[in-house]
């Protein structure tokens, strides 16, 4: 590919150093190998990195939880974002001019002192590092949890849509799989889909809604709400800066982008932590996806229905049915799109995997997100939130597993589940509820009513999909 990043390192799991031993490994001595390392995150950039919003390292949401007793995962269908990057350009062109902003002050208080010396050196929409060796870790992890389903004839099928992070993330999945595996099983990444026309990894394929300013005012709204105290000490302790309430949040961006883009806590953070910034900044991000590709846009939802029916047709061995998003040449030929493989991981942007939340019903809010206060805890029960952190930071993957299961091992809503093939659904190692489809309380439901729970993605987007190209 001729890019960036394929991470040549001891073979590391989120900090914690494995040592493959020559005898197989339970399944109990790998999960707590990989719980023990849930805080690595905070060991690399300090206490808040899981309070950025979908500028979040990666961090597991919960303790990987295994299936019920009785139930045996068959498949699994991983769905990844890529790892930490550089800002766009255009947001990085917006934080260089309020560094130069504020770095016109004619004084600084100590505790901006680190300012007018401070160079902004950060690229561009590349990977970095630090996000490349999230998705080897991740890939690592992939094989400890998932081996005994690998063969050689069966190795992890991996696409990815064909931005270079999105790319390179994959590359170093793959890495990261085969170093776990000690090179005995080295999958490639098999499909790179086009950004240019139907992609069912990414979210410009809805014209309408790739042309719009989105999420506009609700998180313009916010900005002025939860910014102004911060503001006001920003410019006391930078007399003549007269910076304004967009400056200070293309300022908060320092922290995260810094962090992970130097692989060291930024001393941005330390400031804007001292400033009690990022309860707002995170709820900035919440609004962000909620209103970009999530149930607060109109066609966000409809963006995810290509995948969806993907996923189906793989859960169900059967060919796929779409008439959205897909590419009906990579997904009628066998050689792109293989049925009966025991490991798919494709890999995205955050946009594309808040739209599959949204398009399979998870994560659903009883109200609709304020743009004046925070209210993205208001999921139906209080079981379901919306935080960006923990629904899309940087790697965040979701994983589906189907499952054989034997009589009586599943409770659903309806009771003790029948022999059979069931379905759960994983968003950064947190069971979903799956409520749509009567789980019950191991978030298990069968997989002929999480099929028929999937009634949206299954007849279109209910007609949502053809407004994407209508004429506003």
């Amino acid at each position: 590919m001729g890019s960036l990043l394929l991470v040549a390192v001891s073979f590391y799991i989120f900090c914690a150093y494995v040592t493959l031993a020559s005898s197989p490994w339970s399944k109990s001595d790998v999960e707590e190998l990989l719980d023990s390392a849930l805080s690595c995150t905070e060991g690399v950039f300090g206490n808040g990195s899981e309070s950025w919003g979908q500028y979040s390292p990666y961090f597991p949401v919960d303790p990987y939880t295994a299936p019920p007793v009785g139930c045996e995962i068959t498949q699994v269908n991983i769905l990844q974002r890529h790892g930490a990057r550089y800002p766009t350009k255009s947001k990085g062109k917006d934080m260089k001019a309020a560094l130069e902003k504020i770095q016109s002050a004619s004084s600084f208080s100590s505790d901006l002192s680190f300012i007018p010396d401070f160079e902004y050196t950060l690229g561009k929409d590349d990977l970095v590092p630090f996000g490349a060796q999230e998705s080897f870790d991740a890939g690592e992890q992939a094989f400890l949890r998932y081996a005994y389903l690998i063969t050689s004839d069966n190795l992890p099928f991996v696409r990815a849509s064909s931005s270079q992070r999105v790319v390179d993330s994959a590359t170093n999945w793959t890495a990261g799989f085969a170093a776990a595996s000690n090179q005995t099983f080295a999958p490639v990444l098999s499909v790179i889909i086009s950004e240019n026309g139907n992609d069912t990894l990414d979210d410009a394929s809805c014209p309408a809604l790739s042309s719009s300013p989105l999420p506009g005012s609700e998180t313009d709204v916010w900005i002025t709400t939860y910014t102004p105290n911060i503001t006001a000490a920003l410019n006391a302790g930078a007399p003549g800066a007269d910076l304004d309430a967009d400056d200070t949040q293309y300022l908060i961006n320092m922290c995260p982008f810094v962090s992970v883009g130097t692989g060291n806590r930024s001393e941005w953070c330390d400031l804007f932590d001292d400033l009690d910034a990022f309860s707002g900044y995170e709820y900035w991000g919440s609004l962000d996806k909620y209103y970009n590709t999530g149930y607060g846009q109109p066609l966000g939802p409809v963006n995810g229905v290509g995948y969806i029916n993907e996923l189906l047709a793989r859960l169900t061995d059967t060919p796929v049915n779409d008439s959205t998003s897909t590419n009906s040449t990579l997904d009628t030929s066998p050689a792109t799109f293989p049925l009966g493989r025991a490991l798919y991981a494709d890999f995205t942007h955050d946009n594309l995997m808040i739209a599959v939340y949204a398009a399979m019903g998870m994560f659903a809010q009883s109200a609709p997100l304020s743009k004046t206060e925070r209210t993205e805890g208001t999921g139906a029960g209080g079981a379901t939130t919306w935080v960006a952190s923990k629904l899309v930071p940087f790697a965040a993957r979701m994983v589906v597993e189907r499952l054989s299961c034997a009589a009586g091992a599943v409770s659903t809503s309806a009771g003790e589940g029948a022999e059979g093939e069931y379905v759960r659904v994983l968003v950064n190692q947190a069971v979903q509820p799956l409520a749509f489809c009567g789980a019950g309380s191991d978030g298990v439901c069968s997989l002929d009513e999480f099929v028929e729970s999937q009634a949206y993605a299954r007849n279109g987007g209910d007609g949502q999909w053809q407004e994407c190209f209508e004429s506003s």
